[in-house]
């Protein structure tokens, strides 16, 4: 904005993201591809208002992230509640679950399995030499966030992080531009075609 000539106050950036980042989401979320069925899944912190909060964050073996959720608590239903939320976002459940020591985690699969949310032939595996790809993966989304001014409300900081997420999903090449019937989809018209898709 310097570069324009433009001098905004921090609170008009926020007000953007706030408005525009769920639509952008939304958009995009039309043209996603599916993730794979052995899913890495951890925890990462981020600080609101002074006080810890957790990312629960999932990527495939090729380091696709399945999906995200903020949470104030880290306990069972947390991690039932994230579960959940990226099997609905995935529209399958996992093959292969790979977590790390984390006991509600490990609770949280297998009461979805007596539960019938999870199928019994679901994989749980506990090892942190196969979690490093989602631990390596946090290191990008904890870079945008450890610059930034620090969050104050939980809900800026869902809609912030889930901006976050979208640009490193895009970077890593998971949406199908060849939806938008653009013919050149490495010029940087593709990101108004495909936000202004309906």
């Amino acid at each position: 904005m310097a570069e324009r000539g433009l001098s905004l106050a921090h609170t008009t950036i926020l007000r953007w993201v706030k408005r525009y980042t769920p639509e952008f989401v939304k958009r995009w979320n039309r043209l996603a591809t599916t993730a794979g069925r052995s899913w890495r899944i951890d925890e990462t912190y981020v600080k609101i208002r002074g006080k810890w909060a957790y990312l629960y964050r999932a990527v495939d073996r090729a380091g696709k992230t399945i999906d995200f959720r903020l949470s104030v608590r880290r306990d069972v239903a947390a991690a039932k509640a994230f579960f959940a939320k990226a099997i609905r976002t995935q529209g399958r459940a996992p093959e292969t679950i790979t977590l790390d020591g984390y006991a509600a985690s490990h609770r949280a699969v297998r009461e979805m399995k007596a539960g019938g949310l999870l199928s019994g032939r679901t994989k749980l595996r506990s090892s942190k030499y196969l979690n490093n790809l989602i631990e390596q993966d946090h290191r990008h989304i904890k870079s945008r966030v450890n610059v930034m001014l620090g969050f104050k409300r939980f809900r800026n900081a869902a809609i912030t992080l889930s901006g976050i997420e979208l640009m490193h999903r895009i970077r890593k090449d998971q949406f199908d531009l060849t939806r938008v019937h653009l013919k050149d989809t490495t010029s940087p018209s593709v990101w108004m075609a495909v936000l202004s898709a309906r």
